[in-house]
């Protein structure tokens, strides 16, 4: 989205330590923090980059809100993988526009909202009601309604089976992703990407062994680790914080069984 602030759309207000509030523009509404608040209507009409202050004198910036700025912010029950591994996860699938992707464990719909931006038509597979309308809810919200007209959640049990086909890839953030494995074998189609995201190596341990038993190949495993770093006039050095281990990245590729 492009243009003046508009009633309804997030935006993101940075002070001056660099922190972040993710906040729903509305008519009449108000914005408060213990520094005062700020009204909505110094915003609406006015370009990214404004600059406004809170009762208290309190400095803020407003900017419309990336997709990692969301993820991070928005409403959720699960939790979400990070931005880190987001990036990831969409090139060891290789997404492309109208890509189709099964997705399992959609919690909040973070990963939803990476594989729908990159151009996938995404199915999703979610045992939790809650947690797949909190998904959809997400998905409209930052990405418009014409994002759900890519994105088909049922709430279904991945683990008894996909009931589709053809698909291009498979992503899955499940504690068993190797239940899946044999699923995935029929739903994809030949060539396609299966990706699991892992919080633990008992799970890689488990799940590479079920993919040397498959029809999978060229699997491999990865971990993302971010540090930042301080750079002030000469003073330029890592971070003393930074984003560590989140979780493992298994991928693997559907060939078939090799000829003799």
């Amino acid at each position: 989205m492009t243009g003046p602030f508009a009633a309804g759309e997030r935006v993101l207000l940075l002070d001056r330590k660099d922190r972040r509030y993710l906040v729903t523009l509305a008519e009449g509404g108000q914005f408060h923090t213990h520094a005062g608040w700020v009204a909505h209507e110094e915003l609406i009409g006015r370009e990214e980059g404004t600059v406004v202050r809170s009762t208290s004198g309190a400095w803020y910036q407003a900017v419309r809100p990336t997709l990692s700025d969301f993820v991070l912010k928005m409403p959720r029950g699960a939790q979400v993988i990070y931005p880190k591994d987001l990036g990831r996860i969409l090139m060891l699938a290789d997404v492309f526009p109208g890509a189709r992707v099964l997705e399992s464990g959609v919690g909040s719909g973070a990963l939803s909202m990476t594989l729908l931006r990159a151009g996938a038509v995404v199915t999703g597979y979610e045992v939790r009601a809650d947690f797949a309308g909190r998904a959809r809810a997400n998905v409209g919200s930052f990405l418009g309604a014409a994002a759900l007209d890519r994105f088909d959640v049922h709430e279904r049990d991945v683990y008894e089976g996909i009931a589709e086909s053809g698909f291009d890839r498979v992503v899955l953030d499940l504690p068993e992703p190797w239940r899946v494995v044999k699923h995935a074998e029929s739903a994809l189609r030949p060539g396609g990407i299966l990706v699991a995201y892992t919080p633990s190596a008992i799970q890689v341990s488990q799940l590479r062994d079920a993919l040397a038993a498959s029809q999978f190949a060229f699997a491999e495993t990865s971990e993302v680790l971010l540090r930042t770093w301080h750079v002030e006039g000469q003073s330029v050095r890592p971070d003393h914080r930074m984003v560590g281990h989140t979780g493992f990245l298994t991928s693997a590729r559907l060939v078939g069984v090799a000829d003799a």
